[in-house]
């Protein structure tokens, strides 16, 4: 369809409101959607960061040396 003129483009027959209104709601769910999912993806990494540090920490505490040599060095520091 052709339109002679853009402001019989914008008013669509008639139609404009619904058309672009259809369009402006699309166009705000779909930037929600984004933020949304970087929102919960960022969330996510803290708390796999968060995880990880408890996982490396609580091993830390809990290593048991393997011989005599690595109990000593472990003594010293």
């Amino acid at each position: 369809m052709a339109f002679s003129s853009l402001n019989e483009f914008f008013a669509m027959g008639g139609h404009g409101l619904y058309v672009w209104g259809a369009w402006g709601i699309t166009a705000l769910l779909m930037l929600v959607i984004v933020w949304h999912a970087r929102q919960e993806r960022s969330q996510l990494l803290k708390s796999v960061k968060r995880r990880v540090r408890r996982q490396n920490a609580h091993s830390q505490s809990t290593q048991v040396p393997v011989n005599s040599a690595q109990r000593d060095v472990r003594n010293d520091a």
